[in-house]
Protein backbone atom coordinates (compact mmCIF):
# COMPACT_ATOMS: atom_id res chain seq x y z
CA UNK A 1 0.00 0.00 0.00
CA UNK A 2 1.19 3.25 -1.13
CA UNK A 3 2.19 5.87 1.17
CA UNK A 4 -0.40 8.25 -0.19
CA UNK A 5 -2.89 5.40 0.11
CA UNK A 6 -2.19 4.93 3.62
CA UNK A 7 -2.71 8.61 5.15
CA UNK A 8 -5.73 8.48 2.52
CA UNK A 9 -7.47 5.58 4.71
CA UNK A 10 -6.36 6.85 7.80
CA UNK A 11 -8.74 9.95 6.98
CA UNK A 12 -5.45 12.10 7.64
CA UNK A 13 -5.39 15.54 5.38
CA UNK A 14 -3.31 15.18 2.77
CA UNK A 15 -1.50 17.62 0.30
CA UNK A 16 0.05 16.77 -2.99
CA UNK A 17 1.38 19.12 -6.15
CA UNK A 18 3.06 18.07 -9.24
CA UNK A 19 5.92 19.02 -11.29
CA UNK A 20 6.12 18.77 -14.96
CA UNK A 21 8.99 16.51 -16.51
CA UNK A 22 10.80 18.64 -19.11
CA UNK A 23 11.78 18.28 -22.75
CA UNK A 24 14.97 16.67 -22.32
CA UNK A 25 17.05 14.38 -20.19
CA UNK A 26 18.58 17.00 -17.69
CA UNK A 27 16.07 16.41 -14.43
CA UNK A 28 18.26 18.52 -12.32
CA UNK A 29 16.00 21.34 -11.77
CA UNK A 30 12.66 18.77 -11.48
CA UNK A 31 14.37 17.40 -8.69
CA UNK A 32 15.56 20.28 -6.66
CA UNK A 33 12.11 21.03 -6.98
CA UNK A 34 10.71 17.64 -5.36
CA UNK A 35 13.69 17.60 -2.59
CA UNK A 36 13.04 21.09 -1.95
CA UNK A 37 8.61 19.84 -1.40
CA UNK A 38 9.90 16.80 -0.17
CA UNK A 39 8.87 17.71 3.55
CA UNK A 40 5.69 19.63 2.64
CA UNK A 41 3.67 17.43 0.63
CA UNK A 42 2.67 13.56 0.81
CA UNK A 43 2.99 12.96 -2.87
CA UNK A 44 3.81 14.52 -6.31
CA UNK A 45 2.27 14.38 -9.23
CA UNK A 46 4.05 13.97 -12.90
CA UNK A 47 2.67 15.38 -15.63
CA UNK A 48 2.30 13.80 -19.02
CA UNK A 49 3.00 15.89 -22.10
CA UNK A 50 0.55 18.93 -20.49
CA UNK A 51 -0.82 20.59 -23.10
CA UNK A 52 0.33 18.11 -25.81
CA UNK A 53 3.38 19.45 -25.49
CA UNK A 54 6.34 16.60 -25.95
CA UNK A 55 8.16 16.12 -22.62
CA UNK A 56 9.61 12.98 -21.01
CA UNK A 57 7.33 10.09 -20.05
CA UNK A 58 6.61 9.95 -16.37
CA UNK A 59 7.16 6.80 -15.80
CA UNK A 60 11.00 7.80 -15.83
CA UNK A 61 10.88 10.19 -13.91
CA UNK A 62 8.71 8.79 -10.89
CA UNK A 63 11.28 5.73 -10.77
CA UNK A 64 14.20 8.48 -9.82
CA UNK A 65 11.35 10.31 -7.73
CA UNK A 66 11.07 6.64 -5.48
CA UNK A 67 15.04 6.69 -5.46
CA UNK A 68 14.45 9.79 -3.31
CA UNK A 69 11.76 8.48 -1.28
CA UNK A 70 9.75 11.04 -2.78
CA UNK A 71 6.28 9.28 -3.47
CA UNK A 72 4.95 10.09 -6.74
CA UNK A 73 1.50 10.20 -8.46
CA UNK A 74 1.82 9.03 -12.09
CA UNK A 75 -0.78 11.10 -14.92
CA UNK A 76 -2.06 8.45 -17.59
CA UNK A 77 -3.52 10.29 -20.11
CA UNK A 78 -5.61 8.72 -23.46
CA UNK A 79 -4.42 11.11 -25.88
CA UNK A 80 -1.13 8.82 -27.61
CA UNK A 81 -2.00 5.34 -26.41
CA UNK A 82 -4.18 2.65 -27.24
CA UNK A 83 -5.45 0.25 -24.74
CA UNK A 84 -2.78 -2.09 -25.45
CA UNK A 85 0.04 0.43 -24.42
CA UNK A 86 -1.49 2.01 -21.53
CA UNK A 87 -2.01 -1.37 -20.05
CA UNK A 88 1.59 -2.48 -20.43
CA UNK A 89 2.70 0.96 -19.27
CA UNK A 90 1.03 0.78 -16.07
CA UNK A 91 2.33 -3.21 -15.53
CA UNK A 92 5.99 -1.29 -16.37
CA UNK A 93 4.77 1.07 -13.77
CA UNK A 94 3.89 -1.40 -11.28
CA UNK A 95 7.26 -3.46 -11.63
CA UNK A 96 9.37 0.12 -10.74
CA UNK A 97 7.16 0.60 -7.41
CA UNK A 98 4.89 3.07 -9.20
CA UNK A 99 1.46 2.44 -7.36
CA UNK A 100 -0.68 5.99 -7.26
CA UNK A 101 -2.23 6.82 -10.87
CA UNK A 102 -4.53 9.40 -11.82
CA UNK A 103 -6.23 9.42 -15.29
CA UNK A 104 -7.15 11.96 -17.65
CA UNK A 105 -8.13 12.27 -21.31
CA UNK A 106 -5.45 14.79 -21.94
CA UNK A 107 -5.22 17.84 -24.19
CA UNK A 108 -5.66 17.27 -28.08
CA UNK A 109 -2.23 17.40 -30.38
CA UNK A 110 -3.89 20.36 -32.16
CA UNK A 111 -2.92 22.64 -29.49
CA UNK A 112 0.17 21.47 -28.75
CA UNK A 113 3.90 21.53 -29.92
CA UNK A 114 3.28 18.63 -32.48
CA UNK A 115 -0.27 19.40 -34.24
CA UNK A 116 0.34 17.34 -36.92
CA UNK A 117 0.35 14.33 -34.36
CA UNK A 118 -2.71 11.79 -34.89
CA UNK A 119 -4.76 11.61 -31.34
CA UNK A 120 -5.57 8.06 -30.08
CA UNK A 121 -8.38 8.37 -27.18
CA UNK A 122 -8.83 4.99 -27.07
CA UNK A 123 -10.55 4.99 -23.97
CA UNK A 124 -12.06 8.05 -21.74
CA UNK A 125 -10.52 7.99 -18.08
CA UNK A 126 -13.93 5.77 -17.13
CA UNK A 127 -12.52 2.97 -18.95
CA UNK A 128 -9.27 3.65 -18.18
CA UNK A 129 -9.74 3.14 -14.41
CA UNK A 130 -12.03 -0.04 -15.02
CA UNK A 131 -9.00 -0.88 -17.32
CA UNK A 132 -6.66 -0.73 -13.99
CA UNK A 133 -9.44 -2.06 -11.72
CA UNK A 134 -8.90 -5.32 -13.85
CA UNK A 135 -5.10 -5.42 -14.03
CA UNK A 136 -5.27 -4.90 -10.33
CA UNK A 137 -7.71 -7.83 -9.97
CA UNK A 138 -5.78 -10.24 -12.06
CA UNK A 139 -6.29 -10.15 -15.64
CA UNK A 140 -6.34 -7.68 -18.45
CA UNK A 141 -9.41 -5.58 -20.20
CA UNK A 142 -10.17 -8.59 -22.64
CA UNK A 143 -10.34 -10.99 -19.57
CA UNK A 144 -6.27 -12.72 -19.98
CA UNK A 145 -4.72 -13.87 -16.75
CA UNK A 146 -1.95 -11.86 -15.49
CA UNK A 147 1.30 -13.29 -14.17
CA UNK A 148 1.53 -11.49 -11.35
CA UNK A 149 -0.83 -8.55 -11.18
CA UNK A 150 -0.24 -5.12 -9.66
CA UNK A 151 -0.82 -3.03 -7.00
CA UNK A 152 -2.61 0.05 -8.15
CA UNK A 153 -4.06 3.27 -6.09
CA UNK A 154 -6.34 4.79 -8.39
CA UNK A 155 -7.29 8.13 -9.06
CA UNK A 156 -8.57 10.48 -11.50
CA UNK A 157 -9.65 14.10 -12.08
CA UNK A 158 -12.58 16.80 -11.56
CA UNK A 159 -14.08 20.10 -12.04
CA UNK A 160 -16.30 21.47 -9.47
CA UNK A 161 -16.54 24.42 -11.38
CA UNK A 162 -17.88 22.74 -15.10
CA UNK A 163 -20.11 25.27 -17.10
CA UNK A 164 -22.12 21.81 -17.90
CA UNK A 165 -22.36 21.17 -14.57
CA UNK A 166 -25.11 18.27 -14.43
CA UNK A 167 -22.94 16.52 -17.29
CA UNK A 168 -19.73 16.69 -15.30
CA UNK A 169 -21.63 15.45 -11.75
CA UNK A 170 -22.79 12.31 -13.77
CA UNK A 171 -18.99 12.03 -15.44
CA UNK A 172 -17.52 12.04 -12.18
CA UNK A 173 -20.01 9.50 -10.34
CA UNK A 174 -19.06 6.92 -12.94
CA UNK A 175 -15.57 7.74 -12.30
CA UNK A 176 -16.44 6.76 -8.73
CA UNK A 177 -17.95 3.52 -9.73
CA UNK A 178 -15.13 2.31 -12.16
CA UNK A 179 -12.80 2.54 -8.85
CA UNK A 180 -11.32 5.90 -8.50
CA UNK A 181 -10.43 6.27 -4.57
CA UNK A 182 -9.45 10.21 -4.92
CA UNK A 183 -10.22 12.79 -6.93
CA UNK A 184 -8.02 16.36 -7.66
CA UNK A 185 -10.15 18.80 -8.71
CA UNK A 186 -9.71 21.91 -11.37
CA UNK A 187 -8.48 25.08 -9.73
CA UNK A 188 -11.36 26.78 -7.65
CA UNK A 189 -11.49 29.99 -5.31
CA UNK A 190 -14.36 29.70 -3.24
CA UNK A 191 -15.63 27.23 -0.71
CA UNK A 192 -19.14 27.75 -2.20
CA UNK A 193 -18.23 26.11 -5.62
CA UNK A 194 -17.01 22.74 -4.00
CA UNK A 195 -20.23 22.69 -1.65
CA UNK A 196 -22.33 23.11 -4.19
CA UNK A 197 -20.28 20.03 -6.26
CA UNK A 198 -19.94 17.91 -3.23
CA UNK A 199 -23.59 18.05 -2.66
CA UNK A 200 -24.67 17.55 -5.70
CA UNK A 201 -22.07 14.11 -6.07
CA UNK A 202 -22.79 12.65 -2.72
CA UNK A 203 -18.61 11.71 -3.01
CA UNK A 204 -19.41 8.13 -0.45
CA UNK A 205 -16.23 8.45 0.94
CA UNK A 206 -13.35 8.97 -1.88
CA UNK A 207 -11.32 11.56 -1.06
CA UNK A 208 -11.41 14.69 -2.68
CA UNK A 209 -8.60 17.03 -3.25
CA UNK A 210 -9.58 20.66 -3.58
CA UNK A 211 -7.22 22.12 -6.89
CA UNK A 212 -5.44 25.38 -6.09
CA UNK A 213 -3.74 27.11 -8.58
CA UNK A 214 -2.24 30.54 -6.37
CA UNK A 215 -2.44 33.96 -8.21
CA UNK A 216 0.89 35.54 -9.36
CA UNK A 217 -0.86 38.60 -10.50
CA UNK A 218 -4.12 40.46 -11.78
CA UNK A 219 -2.92 39.47 -15.61
CA UNK A 220 -2.85 35.47 -14.61
CA UNK A 221 -6.12 35.53 -12.83
CA UNK A 222 -7.86 36.82 -16.09
CA UNK A 223 -6.36 34.37 -18.50
CA UNK A 224 -7.46 31.75 -15.84
CA UNK A 225 -11.15 33.25 -16.24
CA UNK A 226 -10.58 33.41 -19.99
CA UNK A 227 -9.21 30.33 -20.99
CA UNK A 228 -9.64 27.48 -18.23
CA UNK A 229 -12.58 25.98 -18.93
CA UNK A 230 -14.49 26.05 -14.95
CA UNK A 231 -12.13 28.08 -13.39
CA UNK A 232 -13.71 31.32 -12.13
CA UNK A 233 -11.56 33.63 -10.22
CA UNK A 234 -13.80 36.31 -8.34
CA UNK A 235 -14.06 39.92 -9.24
CA UNK A 236 -12.64 40.82 -5.55
CA UNK A 237 -9.85 39.01 -5.52
CA UNK A 238 -8.94 39.70 -9.23
CA UNK A 239 -9.33 43.58 -7.75
CA UNK A 240 -6.89 42.49 -4.67
CA UNK A 241 -3.91 41.27 -6.98
CA UNK A 242 -4.47 44.88 -8.77
CA UNK A 243 -3.81 46.59 -5.74
CA UNK A 244 -0.87 44.43 -4.96
CA UNK A 245 0.96 45.09 -8.08
CA UNK A 246 0.48 49.19 -7.48
CA UNK A 247 1.91 48.33 -4.37
CA UNK A 248 4.23 45.81 -4.83
CA UNK A 249 3.08 42.73 -2.67
CA UNK A 250 1.83 40.36 -5.61
CA UNK A 251 3.64 37.59 -4.00
CA UNK A 252 2.82 38.38 -0.35
CA UNK A 253 -1.48 38.31 -1.76
CA UNK A 254 -1.36 35.60 -4.12
CA UNK A 255 0.38 33.20 -1.25
CA UNK A 256 -2.39 34.81 1.37
CA UNK A 257 -5.30 33.88 -1.06
CA UNK A 258 -3.80 30.38 -1.97
CA UNK A 259 -3.61 29.91 1.90
CA UNK A 260 -7.41 31.58 2.84
CA UNK A 261 -8.89 29.21 0.16
CA UNK A 262 -7.22 26.27 1.37
CA UNK A 263 -8.65 27.22 5.50
CA UNK A 264 -12.24 27.82 4.00
CA UNK A 265 -12.37 24.21 2.23
CA UNK A 266 -10.35 22.36 4.24
CA UNK A 267 -13.68 21.13 6.30
CA UNK A 268 -14.96 19.83 3.27
CA UNK A 269 -12.12 17.80 1.90
CA UNK A 270 -9.55 14.61 2.63
CA UNK A 271 -6.69 17.36 1.34
CA UNK A 272 -5.35 20.00 -1.63
CA UNK A 273 -3.46 19.85 -4.97
CA UNK A 274 -1.14 22.83 -5.18
CA UNK A 275 -0.26 23.35 -8.91
CA UNK A 276 2.85 25.88 -8.06
CA UNK A 277 2.98 26.46 -12.41
CA UNK A 278 6.01 28.15 -11.17
CA UNK A 279 5.92 29.21 -8.19
CA UNK A 280 6.86 25.99 -6.09
CA UNK A 281 9.11 27.81 -4.12
CA UNK A 282 6.39 29.37 -2.64
CA UNK A 283 4.33 26.42 -2.35
CA UNK A 284 5.87 25.82 1.89
CA UNK A 285 4.93 29.31 2.35
CA UNK A 286 1.05 28.85 1.70
CA UNK A 287 0.83 25.53 3.36
CA UNK A 288 2.16 27.05 6.47
CA UNK A 289 0.01 30.17 6.72
CA UNK A 290 -2.95 28.22 5.79
CA UNK A 291 -1.59 26.23 8.87
CA UNK A 292 -2.03 22.39 7.10
CA UNK A 293 1.66 22.30 7.37
CA UNK A 294 4.00 23.55 9.93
Amino acid sequence: MSRLEQKIRSRAFVVTSELTPPKGIDLTELLVKAEMLKPWVDALNLTESPRARMAIEPKAVAHRLIDQDIEPILQVTARDRNRIAIQADLLGAATLGIENVVFMSGDSPSGGDHPDAKPVFDLNATEMLNMARALAGGHDMSGNALKGAPRLFLGAVTNPGATEFAREVENTRRKIDAGAKFLQTQALYERSTLERFLDALKPDGVAILAGIIPLKSAKIAHWLNDKVPGVRVPDGLIEQMHRAADSGTEVDNGVDIAARVIRDVRPLCAGVHVMGLGWEDHIPAILEASGVRA
